[in-house]
């Protein structure tokens, strides 16, 4: 068992990190207001509802209810127990921690065994490919053509690279440690005959290892070695319960701190191409696992950055690819769009290979294009610029990618450089342009004007079933909050016999507050969320802190909350209770049980409104 982490160790590395900095490794945080807001890393939404409190050091998203500090989110985000989240935000702090306390420590429980076990699998899958690639005599071939390709030991180690030899040896190693035949099967690490029998899917093939957000093996792209007529160069896992091609970036897992710096993001179109700049210095660049980015990948992206940069094959495939990237994600994500593009016709590990590490930075930092740039670039081939046709098919082609743009600067810009190069009449092209995107505007205008959206009801409650509070618990929410934070408050509130919270919550953070406050003199948030042991507690407490509230409490104040929660929460109770009576006699025909429940929802109704008026005086 490991050392339990000392309280003032927790303190020093929590009060240590600022929260908003760690979380911004995988949100982009933006102020607004008193607080930070983002898009929320547990779900997907299109509206920023997650928001961090630097003042408090804590986050509370509005839409999911998950809230905490930073070792709560930690645990909740990668599935870790707390030793490893408070080591893992130590680290980032540059904190030492001794070993002791995390060596041995119990991971936390995994959510869903099966997936754990697969986890497993893959971890120790990859590890068994890199031993025969750096290890072993056959792993040489495939070393020597990695080391051929430009990549040196360290980035093989970086990256995990591993190889799978020709004599089938994973299916062997699983066995030997008697590992569930049905799990095997699952795994998408073999292939399955109609017998039922099981052979390595990746053999003789150079094995790239696909990763999770959170850096864990959860796929394998296999480069073929040995070129087969009847092999595919690359060969990818299947789909299964630990990957979705739809919902991965190669390289997210290394780069999302590097897109956090450069506040940009590099689409690059292969493996080698992310690994050739990476080795470079360019470490913020990612691949899809297919053609086109999915919403979901964009997703991943719009939650680290504003900017994303295309960097495909310069060559006429990789042109047309870049085109379709760039009409899709003009139409599906908010980012701002760039191209950058290697000379020569070459793709970017080429042009590394080709004109070493400093002249392929240079293109990243000076080649940068914009989307209407590289489309009038793009509008060229095919066509016989010397010849007038094809100048009017081209002109004709730019005026309507001009028309799309907001910019009347940009437009302008464009405009003159068409001038320049056909000796135009500009005053003829703005008249073109203009008529272009009056088209375009009767094309587009619907038949009648939508209705605006209503912005979201934002109440108290947060979850998928938000509702607004009733006042018992709005009560309740505002006096829990003012005994936490006021010890005249807490007092005044335990001195009322029988007090207690109507809501179990609340009822079970007043238990751990009073545990809590017999060792320690003063309210912390960050401390308390961690003393409480319970983690769907933690939400509770960090969305109280984003209550707006008078700066102090009264004794009046104190005294009306609890009048409410004793009195009127149990008149709350009786009257629900009627109605569902009187809505069953009703049901069963029973006139005179009706009449009598009726009578007495009605007494219930008056004392009602008697506490009301009271509360009112």
């Amino acid at each position: 068992m490991a050392n339990r982490i000392p309280e003032e160790k927790v303190d020093q590395i929590r009060t240590a990190v600022n929260i908003a900095d760690f979380i911004g490794q995988y949100v982009q945080l933006k102020k607004a207001g008193k607080n930070l807001f983002g898009l929320c890393p547990f779900h997907e939404e299109r509206t920023p509802s997650f928001s961090v409190n630097e003042q408090k050091q804590i986050f509370h998203c509005f839409s999911c209810g998950r809230g905490g500090n930073v070792f709560s989110f930690l645990m909740e985000l990668e599935n870790l127990s707390f030793p490893e989240a408070v080591a893992k935000v130590a680290d980032f702090g540059h904190i030492e921690l001794d070993q002791a306390y995390t060596a041995n420590s119990q991971p936390a429980a995994p959510k869903d065994q099966q997936q754990a076990d697969l986890l497993k699998l893959y971890a120790d899958s990859a590890k068994m490919y890199q031993h025969i690639l750096v290890n072993t005599e056959l792993g040489e071939p495939a070393l020597a053509y990695l080391h051929e390709r430009g990549l040196d030991d360290e980035t093989i180690a970086t990256f995990g690279i591993g190889y799978a030899p020709k004599n089938q040896l994973l299916l062997d190693f699983f066995k030997e440690h008697n590992i569930d035949y049905q799990l095997l099967r699952q795994s998408g690490l073999f292939i399955e005959n109609q017998a039922g029998e099981l052979r390595d899917r990746f053999v003789d093939r150079v094995l790239f290892p696909i990763k999770d957000a959170g850096g864990r093996v959860i796929a394998f792209s296999g480069r073929i070695l040995t070129k087969s007529p009847n092999e595919p160069k690359y060969l990818n896992s299947p789909e299964t319960k630990l990957f979705n091609k739809r919902s991965v970036l190669f390289n997210f897992d290394l780069a999302r701190g590097a897109i956090r710096q450069a506040k940009a993001v590099i689409l690059f179109e292969g493996f080698m191409d992310v690994i050739a700049a990476y080795r470079a210095g360019i470490q913020n660049g990612v691949a899809s696992m297919g053609t086109s980015l999915t919403n979901e990948q964009i997703y991943m992206l719009e939650r680290v950055t504003d900017q994303l940069f295309i960097c495909y094959d310069s060559d006429l495939p990789g042109q047309r690819a870049t085109d379709r990237a760039l009409k899709l994600l003009s139409k599906d994500s908010r980012l701002k769009l760039g191209v950058i593009q290697m000379p020569d016709g070459m793709d970017p590990d080429e042009y590394l290979r080709h004109a070493g590490s400093e002249k392929f930075v240079q293109v990243f930092a000076d080649g940068q294009q914009t989307p209407t740039a590289f489309e009038m670039q793009y509008l060229r081939h095919d066509l016989n610029l010397q010849n007038a046709a094809d100048q009017l098919t081209y002109i004709g082609a730019v005026l309507q990618q001009l028309a799309t743009l907001d910019s009347s600067v940009a437009q302008d810009l464009y405009l003159n450089q068409l001038v320049q190069e056909f000796g135009l009449d500009k005053n003829d092209l703005k008249t073109q342009l203009r008529s272009v995107v009056g088209q375009r505007s009767m094309n587009t205008a619907p038949q009648t004007a939508p209705a605006p959206t209503p912005p979201p009801l934002v109440t108290e409650r947060t979850g998928a079933q938000a509702q607004p509070l009733t006042r018992v618990e709005k009560a309740e929410r505002l006096l829990l909050f003012r005994m936490l934070h006021d010890h005249d408050v807490w007092l005044q509130v335990m001195a009322v016999r029988g007090f207690h919270f109507v809501h179990d919550p609340y009822q079970q953070i007043l238990v751990y507050a009073e545990a809590y406050f017999k060792t320690h003199s003063q309210f912390d948030l960050g401390q308390f969320t961690d003393f409480m042991s319970d983690p769907q507690l933690q939400p509770v407490v960090t969305s109280l802190e984003f209550m707006e509230v008078a700066a102090a409490a009264t004794k009046e104040e104190t005294n009306d909350l609890v009048n409410v929660i004793m009195n009127q929460a149990p008149l709350e109770d009786q009257i629900s209770d009627k109605r569902s009576e009187l809505l069953a006699a009703k049901q069963l025909g029973n006139r005179d049980l009706v009449q009598k429940l009726t009578l007495a929802l009605i007494k219930l109704y008056q004392q009602q409104q008697r506490v009301q008026r009271a509360d009112n005086l």
